[in-house]
C-alpha cells in the first residue's frame, strides 16, 4: 500500500469512523430513530468525502487551483462531490445531536460551500475551456 493512500484514505477513514461512532455513543442522548438516521447519514457523507477525495489523487487542493481536469468515479455524476458529502456529513451529525438551534449552521455552510464550488468553476473553466464547460452540462452541482 503506497504512503500516499494510507494518508489520503485510510487514516481519514479510520478518524472519522471513530469521531462519527464517538459522537453517536457519547455526545447525545439515547438511540432513537433520529440518532440512527443522523448516524446513517454522516456514515454516508463520510463515504462520500472518502472516495471524492481518493478520486481526486494529486489533484486535490485547499485552494482553487487547475491541475488536472478528474471526471471519472464520483467525479463522473457530481462536479463536486466532496462538498456535497460534507453537507451530507453534517446533516448527519446535526441529526445526532437532536438540538435544532444547532441546523442554522447548515444553511452557512451549504453557502460557502456553493461560494467555493463557483470560484473552482471559475478556475476550471479558464484552464480547460470546453472540456469543462461539457462537464458541467453533463453532471449535477
Amino acid at each position: 500500500m503506497k504512503s500516499s493512500q494510507l494518508t489520503r484514505v485510510w487514516l481519514p477513514l479510520a478518524a472519522g469512523l471513530f469521531a462519527v461512532i464517538y459522537v453517536f455513543r457519547n455526545m447525545a442522548g439515547p438511540p432513537n430513530m433520529q440518532r440512527w438516521a443522523g448516524l446513517a447519514l454522516a456514515l454516508i457523507g463520510l463515504g462520500g468525502v472518502i472516495l471524492s477525495r481518493f478520486t481526486l489523487g494529486r489533484s486535490f487542493s485547499v485552494a482553487p487551483k487547475a491541475t488536472e481536469l478528474v471526471t471519472n468515479g464520483i467525479y463522473s455524476r457530481i462536479q463536486n462531490p466532496i462538498y456535497v458529502s460534507g453537507i451530507l456529513f453534517l446533516a448527519g451529525i446535526l441529526m445526532i445531536f437532536q438540538r435544532p438551534i444547532f441546523w442554522i449552521i447548515l444553511p452557512v455552510i451549504a453557502i460557502l460551500q456553493i461560494t467555493r464550488a463557483r470560484r473552482e468553476a471559475q478556475v476550471l473553466e479558464a484552464k480547460f475551456g470546453d472540456a469543462y464547460r461539457n462537464y458541467r452540462a453533463q453532471t449535477w452541482f
